[in-house]
This record gives C-alpha cells, structure tokens and sequence, in this order.
C-alpha cells in the first residue's frame, strides 16, 4: 500500500474514530485524526489530505457541510462519509456535494478497508490522468514549438532573419488579391546595396554578411506589422507596404535611404566602416502593374536605372519619364 497516502479520520466518537484509524494505519497509511468538523477542516487547509472519512452527524459542522468545504479547498480530496442514520435523501445530497462513497454504520473491517481501497485507487486514477494530461499538453507544445521551428525555416532568411523570396512571392500574390477585391493600393519597393562587392573586398565577407544582418535589424525596426519585408537574393531587399499610396510609399523609401546613408555600420571586428548607401526602385498596384512578375519588374528596373545614374537615390516612375 502507498505509504504516502493521507487519510483523516473524523468523528466525534472517540472509539470509532481510534478504531478505524488503527485499521487503516495497518494498512500503511498515514492517518490523523478530529473529534469535529470544525478541528477538521482546520486541518484540512493546512494539509492536502487524500481521503477523508467523516461521521455526518456531528455538532455545528456536520459531515456534508464539511465535505462542500472541502472539496472548495481542494476538489481531489475523496470524502467517504460514515452514518447510521443514512437515509436515502442524505445519501443523494452527500452523492451531489461530491463524496465518493459512504459507510452505514456498523461497519466491518472488510467494507472499510475495501471502500477505501476503492477511494484510494480512484485518486491515483484520476491523478494519472492528470499527468497524462499535462504531458501531453507539453508535448503538443513541444510539437508546436517544433512546427513552428520548422515554419520559420523554410519561410525565413537564414542570414538576416528577414523573410525570403519564396515567402515574398507568396505574400505577394495574396496581397493583389485582397487589393483587387478591396480596392485598395500597396507598394513595392526594390533595393540593392551600392558597391557591396567593394565592401565585401575591403572589409571581408563577414563584415559584409554583418552590414546585411544589420540592414534587416533596421527594416524590422521601421516598418509596420503588416508589411513584409524580404531578402530577395545577394544584397538585394523587397518590402511590401500594404495600403500604401504611391506618395506614402516614396516617403518610405526615401527615409529608409536617409537611415542607412546616415547609420554608422562596424566590420566583424566593431570598428567603423565606410557609409553604406542604397538604391530604390518602387512600384506601386494598380497604377504601375497589377500581376505579381510585372510589379517585380517594375520596381526592378527603376532600381536599376537608379543604380546606373548615381545611385543612393530612389526611382519611383519609368526611365522614359523624369522624376
């Protein structure tokens, strides 16, 4: 038998209580013992019993009004209550306010010591199933965790932390869809590094693999959640402003051109670089194009006019119009 198992014993009749509490030490359990309710349910708040068995007629706190108490403190305590009074009236209160069982006195010890096997046993089920529970709860979480894990990967920038182009291109057919039915507008701004091989031969790749890093540390920073910012490849970055109006989309850009022209990168070793500037080309749905391959081109080539006319700089119409 369990020796840690904790019965309390209550009842105000001093013989039956000491002889029913012999028989179950007997049995290996621990057991204390109240010649009340009121001395009961002291003890019951200070120490989480497994069992409690209880006389219901007792004075001032009865058996039921101690079990309603009881299971109030703590709902897996099993409460077996004990009366040679046991009409079929209390019996269905003492069945509704939780008791597991009851005793009609006389009682033998086989009864006593099976009804309270059985209590016993009840508990250690429901508490197994309690830890079932929990590890699989932990387990589902793990599994989550896992999966998101996962989800991250195949979404996410190894290097800068940054979406990658397969997510980009996913989120962006989804976003002229909801544009289309919306009616509403979003950019699409296309920028590349100026003379990231220069920096890459002056300062090594690991510096230049921190300048990218950097770079996405910035974008996080300034963009809204509902943006989706993306390394598209190499030194080249696509973000995705949604509800994005052609003018708010070039004021976006051109402060995100001023915060890198004017941010102070460091190489590996945390010394000061040289300035890093950018090229932007922006494209704006529907006015520009309205299929995820022609905006791409869009922005593209307006960030490449933008990089063969002095670059640092921004381009946001075609190269046959002026800016």
């Amino acid at each position: 038998m369990n020796i840690k198992t904790k019965i309390l014993v209550v009842d105000d009749e001093t013989a039956l209580r000491e002889i029913v509490s012999k028989i179950l030490e007997q049995e290996g359990y621990e057991i204390d013992m109240a010649d009340c309710g009121e001395t009961a349910l002291d003890l019951c708040l200070k120490n989480n019993y497994d069992l409690i068995l209880s006389d219901i007629r007792m004075k001032e706190l009865d058996g039921i009004s101690l079990l309603k108490k009881v299971k109030q403190h703590n709902n897996e305590t099993q409460v077996i209550l004990m009366t040679s009074h046991a009409s079929l009236d209390t019996v269905i209160e003492a069945m509704r306010a939780g008791a597991y069982d009851y005793l009609a006195k006389p009682f033998d010890n086989f009864e006593l010591l099976s009804v309270t096997k059985r209590a016993v046993e009840r508990l250690e089920l429901i508490r197994e199933n309690q830890n079932l529970i929990q590890q699989l709860t932990e387990q589902n979480e793990k599994l989550e965790d896992a999966n998101f894990k996962l989800n991250e990967l195949a979404i996410r920038d190894g290097l800068t932390g940054l979406f990658n182009r397969r997510f980009l291109m996913q989120s962006l057919k989804k976003e002229i869809s909801r544009s289309h039915r919306h009616s509403h507008q979003f950019a699409l701004l296309f920028f590349d590094v100026d003379f990231f091989k220069a920096y890459n031969d002056t300062y090594g790749h690991l510096s230049g693999d921190n300048l990218l890093v950097t770079l996405g540390s910035i974008l996080r920073t300034r963009l809204r959640e509902s943006d989706t910012a993306a390394r598209y490849g190499g030194e080249e970055f696509v973000i995705l402003l949604t509800e994005t109006s052609r003018n708010d989309s070039i004021e976006v850009a051109e402060d995100l051109r001023k915060i890198i022209a004017e941010y102070n990168f460091v190489n590996e070793e945390g010394n000061p670089t040289t300035h890093v500037t950018v090229s932007i080309g922006v494209a704006t749905y529907p006015e520009d194009a309205t299929t995820d391959e022609s905006l791409i081109k869009c922005a593209d080539d307006r960030l490449y006019f933008a990089k063969n006319n002095g670059k640092n700089q921004i381009r946001y119409v075609d190269e046959k119009n002026k800016i």
